[in-house]
């Protein structure tokens, strides 16, 4: 049974350097989605790190939101936070892989996301999940976010060569024959 299993928990990371979060919500359940929230605020708090809140319509908005954030605002990382709840159609399943999969992209191509999207079966698992008094759920999305912020700022200066690199100061430019040859 998962309820008597015992699970290692990472410590919190620490930074030298202010964190700022984005949570990102979609409050179709909004009782949910409120404890979701209280969750990840509670362990950012405990982290120092600053957090500001936005919501979107749904689950399926939330890579939308978040993949914009991170190129056009200043946030070290993202929490998503949502809760999918099984119907009687297919639709679930649409939701559901989609908007992991639109994290899941984000998530590869370096941005920081701890993704508290729920996707469960009936409202009794959401609600034993979003608890932050429960599973807590939302609070291991923002602890997830802090260790990979963390990481990529260990990261961050640790860059690989991409090609060559021209001798001396000059580089040629292709192109037209017409023109400068160098820049």
């Amino acid at each position: 049974m998962a309820a008597q299993e015992q699970h290692y928990i990472l410590e919190l990371p620490k930074f030298d350097k202010k964190v700022r979060l984005l949570i990102v919500v979609a409050p179709y359940y909004k009782d949910i989605a409120d404890n979701l929230v209280a969750g990840a605020k509670a362990v950012a708090e405990q982290a120092g790190a600053e957090v500001d809140l936005v919501e979107v319509p749904g689950a399926l908005e939330i890579p939308t939101a978040i993949g914009m954030a991170s190129r056009m605002a200043d946030y070290d990382g993202f929490v998503a936070l949502g809760c999918i709840i099984r119907g009687e159609t297919t639709h679930y399943d649409t939701v559901c892989n989609d908007s992991s999969r639109g994290l899941t992209m984000l998530g590869l191509s370096g941005v920081a996301i701890g993704n508290g999207i729920l996707t469960v079966e009936n409202r009794k698992q959401a609600e034993v999940r979003a608890d932050p008094a429960d599973q807590n759920k939302g609070g291991g999305a923002a602890a997830a976010a802090l260790h990979l912020v963390a990481l990529s700022r260990k990261w961050a200066r640790r860059t690989k060569g991409i090609g060559f690199k021209p001798q001396g100061e000059e580089f040629r430019i292709a192109g037209d024959s017409e023109g400068p040859k160098t820049a």
